[in-house]
């Protein structure tokens, strides 16, 4: 299969807002953002109405009581409170393609100072096939300037659709609760700029709060995890990452 490029009218992105004031991570992001549909799904319990900055005409806000009509009140906070509203977003998008990016979340800049579009490499991701039968080491085949690696299987070098983007982030290490006790001043300050695919039958801790996936390929297996009462607030105590 060959590389193909998806449009902007088949993408959704989806922000999960725990917190009121969307100003400065919106602006921060308009640039990117300000051509697709963007749904935003407030935390359940978070009172007030949220705060969007001009520009951004294309939004659909999705409240606590647009949630409890669909899944009722008794469900809607144990399911999709704190980090876990983002997958009401999820379920309600009709779009082909989702990106998923947490309200405290900023772009990134590479080495040489240029702004990472984020969007835009997952949707490239996306759009790429990806090659999980047989690992390569030159990492991503299909990226300019790179190529299968000898020895690599002829029959396998057509590959298979992607079906999700995992992202990283810099700063703050993505660290279990433990580990991030133990190390509260550890910081991620190195920007890698490498895509790889993940071998078939691998499993990994995969966090929405930076990643981009096909709704037509995954469907209901994303989904939340375990979830500890009144905890997930914040990302170091939240069991709702998926394990894939």
């Amino acid at each position: 299969m060959a590389q193909f490029c998806i449009k902007d009218d088949e993408v959704d992105i989806v922000i999960g807002a725990l917190q009121s004031d969307l100003t400065s991570f919106l602006n921060a992001w308009k640039p990117v953002f300000s051509r697709f549909h963007l749904i935003i799904v407030q935390d359940p319990d978070l009172k007030g109405d949220l705060t969007i900055p001009d520009g951004f005409n294309n939004v659909e806000i999705i409240t606590k009581a647009d949630i409890d009509k669909e899944v009722g009140s008794s469900l809607t906070t144990k399911l999709f409170s704190g980090y876990s509203c983002r997958y009401y977003g999820y379920l309600v998008s009709k779009k082909k393609y989702i990106i998923s990016l947490d309200h405290d979340c900023i772009p990134a800049k590479d080495d040489k100072g240029v702004q990472v579009d984020a969007v835009a490499q997952h949707l490239t991701n996306l759009g790429t096939p990806a090659t999980p039968f047989f690992f390569n080491t030159l990492y991503d085949p299909f990226r300019k300037g790179a190529d299968f690696v000898r020895g690599y299987p002829f029959s396998m070098r057509e590959g298979v659709p992607c079906a999700l983007s995992c992202g990283l982030w810099l700063n703050f290490a993505d660290l279990d609760a433990p580990t991030q006790a133990l190390k509260p001043s550890q910081r991620n300050t190195k920007y890698v700029d490498a895509v790889l695919t993940v071998p078939i039958n691998a499993m990994l801790p995969l966090s929405g709060a930076n990643m981009g996936f096909n709704r037509e390929l995954l469907g209901p297996a994303l989904f939340p995890g375990l979830k500890l009462t009144n905890e997930g607030k914040f990302r170091w105590e939240t069991m709702e990452d998926v394990f894939a």
